[in-house]
């Protein structure tokens, strides 16, 4: 779900070693050994050996109603607030979010025993704690924290607003903005996140048994609920909740600490100039920051390495080579946060980046994609399951104790085809008649082509999803900016159309990959797929209501949300309104040689991702990742440094013991992001409650501070 540039492939990955169980293991590398080759599934030969479903065969798998309970859903709250604001502040700052599944898993099976425990001791426990609740949980908590990101808070709702219009010239009249209000939003996403949830389901089985798609994120989701349920799992849980609560304490604590140094934006630890006042200047400097640290202990080795390479080209070369070319490229009178000077490039190239590395991954999964459905159409038979490669025509695949078990309880609670259908003719006409009210740039037949095409774009995103675990959803929501922002014209609002329509495709494509994802989750622990999806409903309308109330806390208590340069820039707000510009103004809104050097680096991003994709396995992982490259363009490079920090202590740490760094890692960095994202919540009270930070921290060079030194003396 993540801005789909943090390589989930390493964090499921992790997730999948996060559980010492040997059987697990040798079962997740048997999957990732049949993903290679191509196959269908792992050998039932292999698969008997390492069979997880006997292990509890002795354990009976309740109904679909007893896996949703009260308990489920109070601890599914609970943990969708925390989760909101921490995507929240991430969304706000960087715009990058990490895989959040393992802290999710975590800590819901925490909980939940917990308060099992607790009933136990007393005599009132009615009903054990299974791994299919824990799968409803999960599923309920990602879903509700999924629309903190794809609600477009980071960017495209942001992007509405004036305070984001004002940095440029451009469409930035009354018709082509539209400030937050709660209301209004909660409105929007009501209409609009329910959608993508009933236009896949007819085709579960499809895509989880026949198409036997790997959807890695959901895979290692469900070893790592698979394996808490053992009795050595439920050990290394516990001890992963107390390393992740060490960490949440000192996380929590530094962001108390540090609060008090910060008394306005240029004061306190995260302006500390530790490369130097020069290097500072270029916004290279270490801000001390447990969330980005964290991010980077989590996201792949190689988007860390990217982000840095992308911040010292950009801020360490580009910008100052361009910021000599003032008077001449641009007038010397512009502001620097002017987007016809030098913001103009900053934000242009990095957009010109973003769009070649989305185009040319949307072909690939395209091809990707027609190719699997062309084998598979090809590779059919009269057998239910297909077969695998090595097999005679009239064969019948093997199928193992496991698989036989899944699908037979995944096949039992089916979900009706008239309510899939049904509820996606309904929420479309309550949202085609509805949107335009809230958008009136946006017409009811623009809506109802949107929703025409969505279901092929969705599945198109679900299959890549299944297939590679990359999710291309922010590139759907661009291409509709393009698509509706040029239909509708500048004249008549269409930035702000051109946005709206993004946010509709964005919710659509999202939420329908989240479900598969779900499905495949709940497929490989037993869970049924009607609790899973009345799990995603209930988690999709808490979210609804919850990221923007948490939005809604940080607009009202910080006000620099969306400045450059600020806590909160909302890099990613700028970026779509400027997409949405340039989709309904052309080429003309760009600074002088913006656009060779932006064609330059459209290139470049393609000719990356083809290399990468052209070299072995064993070269490629050293080769950067254009989208990660493109993130500090417009940011600056004060995370990357935090960043490299993090992936550099995860390093060494995998280099000293590896066994030990693949356990606990996820663990701290989630305790990490977590502290330090929660403080966010105090910080807002005091903001709300004008108690302002006592302290003001601040660096100067020798020659400045003697002037001040002076002017304060004759004061005195």
């Amino acid at each position: 779900m993540a801005q789909e540039t943090t390589g989930s492939n390493g964090a499921a990955a992790a997730d999948v070693e996060m559980v010492e169980v040997n059987e697990l293991r040798r079962r997740s590398k048997a999957g990732d050994r049949a993903r290679r080759d191509g196959e269908g599934a792992v050998p039932a030969e292999e698969e008997e050996a390492v069979s997880v479903e006997r292990a509890f065969a002795d354990q009976r798998v309740p109904s679909w109603r007893e896996q949703l309970t009260v308990r489920a859903f109070v601890v599914s709250f609970f943990l969708a607030v925390m989760f909101s604001v921490i995507v929240m502040k991430l969304n706000l700052t960087i715009g990058v979010i990490p895989s959040l599944n393992v802290s999710a898993g975590l800590l819901s099976f925490f909980f939940v025993r917990l308060w099992t425990g607790a009933l136990d001791k007393v005599g009132l426990l009615r009903q054990p704690f299974t791994r299919q609740e824990n799968t409803v949980i999960q599923t309920c908590v990602v879903a509700a924290y999924g629309i903190a990101f794809s609600g477009g808070f980071g960017n495209y709702l942001l992007a509405m607003s004036d305070r984001i219009a004002s940095q440029s010239t451009e469409a930035n009249d009354p018709q082509n903005i539209k400030n937050p209000q709660l209301l209004w939003i909660i409105g929007f996403l009501l209409v609009v996140s329910f959608i993508g949830l009933f236009g896949l389901v007819p085709l579960r089985k499809t895509m989880i048994i026949d198409y036997k798609l790997t959807y890695p994120s959901g895979t290692a989701t469900a070893y790592l609920i698979n394996g808490f349920h053992t009795p050595h799992g439920a050990k290394i849980a516990g001890k992963q909740v107390k390393k992740l609560g060490q960490f949440f304490g000192l996380s929590f604590f530094w962001g108390f600490f540090q609060w008090f140094y910060t008394a306005t934006d240029s004061c306190g630890f995260q302006k500390f100039p530790s490369l130097g006042l020069q290097a500072f200047n270029n916004r290279f400097y270490f801000d001390f920051s447990p969330t980005y640290v964290g991010v980077a202990m989590i996201c792949p080795h190689i988007v860390n390495v990217s982000v840095l390479l992308g911040a010292i080209l950009s801020w360490g070369i580009m910008w100052p080579l361009i910021a000599k070319k003032r008077g001449d490229w641009f007038s010397a009178e512009l502001a620097d946060g002017n987007l016809h000077g030098m913001q103009g490039y900053r934000v242009f190239i990095a957009i010109a980046v973003i769009l070649g590395d989305g185009l040319y991954n949307f072909l690939k999964m395209l091809f990707l994609t027609v190719r699997s459905l062309r084998s598979q159409h090809k590779k059919s038979n009269a057998s239910t399951l297909p077969v695998s490669d090595d097999e005679t025509g009239n064969s019948v695949a093997p199928v193992s104790y496991d698989e036989e078990r899944r699908t037979e309880l995944f096949l039992k609670d089916q979900i009706p085809w008239y309510i899939a259908y049904g509820g996606y003719a309904v929420v479309a006409a309550i949202s085609i008649g509805t949107v335009p009210q809230i958008f009136p740039q946006l017409k009811w037949y623009q809506i109802l082509v949107a929703y025409i095409v969505a279901p092929v774009l969705a599945f198109c995103n679900a299959y890549g999803t299944g297939l590679t675990d990359w999710s291309l959803v922010t590139t759907y929501g661009k291409l509709a900016i393009f698509a509706f922002g040029a239909w509708t014209g500048a004249s008549h609002g269409g930035v702000l159309a051109g946005l709206a329509a993004c946010g509709v495709m964005m919710n659509i494509v999202s939420t329908a990959a989240d479900l598969m994802q779900d499905f495949k989750t709940g497929y490989l622990t037993l869970a049924s797929p009607r609790s899973m999806f009345i799990s995603q409903v209930i988690g999709t309308a808490m979210g609804c209501v919850i990221a923007p109330c948490v939005f809604w806390l940080f607009y009202k208590a910080f006000d620099n949300i969306g400045i450059s340069g600020s806590e909160y820039p909302a890099p990613n707000a700028a970026i779509f309104r400027s997409i949405a510009i340039l989709g309904v103004d052309g080429f003309s809104s760009l600074p002088k040689n913006c656009l060779t050097l932006c064609g330059i680096f459209f290139a470049a991003a393609i000719v990356i991702n083809l290399v990468r994709d052209m070299v072995p396995k064993k070269v490629s992982g050293f080769i950067p990742i254009p989208m990660a490259m493109a993130i500090p363009f417009y940011l600056g490079a004060y995370f990357a440094i935090d960043m490299f920090v993090g992936t550099v202590i995860l390093f060494i740490w995998q280099k000293l013991d590896r066994a030990n760094a693949d356990t606990f890692a996820p663990a701290v960095a989630s305790g990490m992001i977590c502290g330090d994202g929660l403080w966010v919540l105090p910080q807002s009270v005091l903001a709300l409650a004008k108690v302002n930070p006592p302290i003001c921290m601040k660096f100067l060079s020798r020659a400045v501070n003697d002037k001040v030194d002076v002017f304060i003396s004759n004061l005195s």
